[in-house]
């Protein structure tokens, strides 16, 4: 299984270092290392029995062979893990659901939260589309958002850019405007990721009329979050609504290699409101941002179940070998390592 640890995409400072050089993350005495490769076993196992069932039409069975696949392998880790960010209540398809209790959880095991996706892109996959993964995050308990299902405004960027380049309070016009400014180019050459919905619409107006080159995506905003952080993809900016369960996993990408994400809580009527104030969320306005989504030391990792911009996917070969690509980071040693996988026919 060859590692290969890539260099970041712009001239940064890790997430784990303060302007001034001074340590901001210190290692967890929780988060052992040999659960950096750990993690990456379980998203594989998501993304393999997820694959199966590229292209086939059913959204449903993708998840659902995803999930018992996920939760198999973290029932085979020794320690005491909690879900925080699971399927969202209004899935239908079979939950890793909040508040489920994974790992062997034996006396004395260390306690982490989990929050998870073992299919950002249910209907990506039923229809073989690209960037579809299988994504976890883990930390220390209490350091990951319990965020309810409902929508999230989001706006992230990579790093390298100064504090403070983004604000959810300003309109997309004054943020790209200022993105242009802290990367040295013109407006019209900032490319914007957002989800393809009628509900951007006006936001998408807005970013043409500054000449800005829009990437369209069907789904799988974890994804577009996280192509803001490799200069490859051309992705300068992430910007729109999306679940916000996904928006604690992308933050916790983003902390480990130092970007910046802001993100508000919306809802369309009162039910959702109540199920916020339920978790203990009082202040529904709130700007949340990256260090109050996802803090302290953070593991991130994914692995592409169909070709993306970020990683590619499960290929099947003639012999019944599998490979796979991962990446996994951690916030403590903003390292970010790139996993090519072969697994043979069991």
């Amino acid at each position: 299984m060859p590692i290969l640890d890539k260099p970041p995409s712009l001239p940064y400072r890790p997430a784990h270092m303060r302007e001034d050089g001074n340590i901001m993350v210190k290692p967890s005495d929780v988060l052992d290392r040999v659960l950096v490769l750990e993690m990456v076993r379980v998203t594989e196992a998501a993304a393999i029995a997820a694959s199966r069932l590229v292209g086939r039409g059913n959204e449903k069975a993708a998840d659902a062979a995803a999930v018992e696949a996920m939760r198999a392998a973290l029932n085979e880790l020794d320690f005491d893990g909690t879900v925080v960010i699971g399927e969202g209540e209004r899935d239908e398809a079979p939950m890793l659901f909040i508040g489920e209790k994974v790992g062997r959880r034996r006396r004395g095991a260390p306690r982490i939260d989990i929050a998870l996706d073992p299919l950002e892109g249910t209907t990506i996959t039923a229809k073989a589309g690209p960037n579809a993964l299988a994504v976890l995050a883990i930390a220390e308990q209490g350091c990951l958002l319990n965020a309810p299902d409902v929508y999230m405004d989001k706006i992230a960027i990579g790093p390298g850019y100064p504090k403070g380049t983004i604000d959810l309070n300003r309109s997309a016009t004054d943020n790209v405007k200022a993105i242009a400014k802290a990367k040295g180019v013109k407006p019209a050459e900032i490319i914007a990721c957002v989800l393809d919905r009628p509900r951007h619409e006006k936001l998408i107006a807005e970013l043409r009329k500054l000449g800005c080159g829009i990437q369209l995506i069907p789904d799988g905003d974890v994804a577009g979050v996280i192509a803001t952080t490799d200069e490859d993809t051309t992705i300068d900016v992430y910007m729109g609504s999306g679940g916000a369960p996904e928006g604690v996993l992308a933050a916790a990408a983003l902390r480990c290699v130092g970007g910046q994400f802001q993100g508000r809580l919306t809802f369309r009527n009162e039910d959702e409101k109540n199920r916020a104030r339920k978790i203990g969320i009082e202040k529904l306005d709130r700007i949340y941002r990256l260090e109050e989504l996802a803090n302290g030391d953070v593991i991130f990792a994914a692995t592409g179940v169909t070709d993306g911009s970020l990683l590619a996917g499960v290929k099947r070969l003639k012999d019944g070998r599998m490979t796979t690509e991962s990446v996994v980071m951690r916030a403590s040693s903003g390292t970010v390592r790139w996993v090519k996988g072969e697994h043979h026919k069991a």
